[in-house]
């Protein structure tokens, strides 16, 4: 049995625009030479796929059938095309990339559906790691590019940008001791503070601690949810408190010692060494002039 992309091609576009001529002005062809390239199928398959006996062709029940295959095929020739045309620029296989919670979340989606739109054929792999992690990804190849709160002490091997500033939120449940505010330095070491961690040890996990005792978390939406129960105080991103179904049960105190928030930069880090292909550095280039403060909000 032979079946050629021709005759699916003609097969398609007859069940879609409804006629043999119709089909032949869309494919730029004969209607003939349409009536033939679906004769021959028909022949091929054993099968006929359209009941000729009104003015217009109308499918038949194995036609009906048929019709969705022969779509994924043509879908997939189509696919096929534009896989070699991406191999022959150069573009990546696939990419890597490690996002820290910092970066706000209806920013990922936009971000990553135009990168779709760009790059259709790069199996992508989004981690989302805290801290410290992002950068060890990166230096340890297995991401090809960060976005993470600074660090203070970044391997050498690794360049930045400084993408903008996230700002970060006192919050306690509503029935915390400090809940009432305005807070003082000195009420904060006092109670528990519930600190967001990542799995590399360093100063950078110690940054922002300041009460004596401390319970560690790997997740902002964890912490939410143990703050809702009395637990402790901690220092969270704006917008995943606004974004949390839990904001309600959470207090944002004033703080006696700041006006205003207290600002954490969010920084996007490469390898130096490594080579950067074109959806890297596309990714690159949109990071770089995104609006981080804006989405924070």
């Amino acid at each position: 049995m032979q079946v050629s992309i021709e005759q699916l091609e003609a097969f398609a576009a007859a069940a879609e625009q409804g006629s043999f001529s119709a089909a032949g002005r869309a494919l730029g062809k004969a209607q003939s030479a349409i009536s033939t390239q679906v004769a021959n199928l028909e022949i091929d398959l054993g099968v006929e796929l359209f009941d000729r006996s009104g003015r217009s062709p109308v499918l038949t029940e194995a036609g009906a059938r048929l019709l969705p295959e022969a779509r994924v095929i043509l879908d997939r020739r189509i696919h096929l095309i534009g896989v070699a045309a991406s191999l022959e620029a150069h573009v990546e296989n696939r990419l890597v990339v490690a996002i820290d919670e910092l970066f706000p979340e209806p920013a990922v989606g936009a971000l990553f559906a135009d990168f779709a739109a760009r790059f259709p054929h790069v199996e992508l792999e989004l981690l989302f790691p805290m801290m410290q992690d992002v950068s060890r990804l990166v230096l340890d190849g297995k991401a090809d590019l960060g976005v993470m709160w600074r660090q203070e002490v970044l391997p050498a091997e690794l360049d930045f940008l400084t993408l903008g500033w996230v700002p970060l939120q006192l919050v306690c449940g509503r029935d915390h001791p400090l809940a009432t505010g305005p807070v003082g330095w000195e009420d904060l070491k006092r109670h528990r503070q519930i600190m967001v961690a990542g799995r590399t040890e360093g100063p950078e996990k110690q940054r922002l601690r300041v009460a004596a005792e401390v319970w560690w978390v790997e997740s902002h939406w964890v912490i939410l949810q143990i703050l809702r129960r009395g637990l402790g105080w901690a220092l969270i991103p704006r917008h995943i408190i606004e974004d949390s179904p839990l904001a309600p049960e959470l207090a944002t105190p004033t703080l006696a010692f700041d006006r205003g928030d207290l600002p954490v930069a969010l920084e996007m880090v490469w390898h130096k060494q490594r080579p950067c292909g074109p959806a890297a550095a596309w990714l690159r280039r949109r990071l770089a002039a995104a609006k981080i403060a804006e989405m924070a909000r």
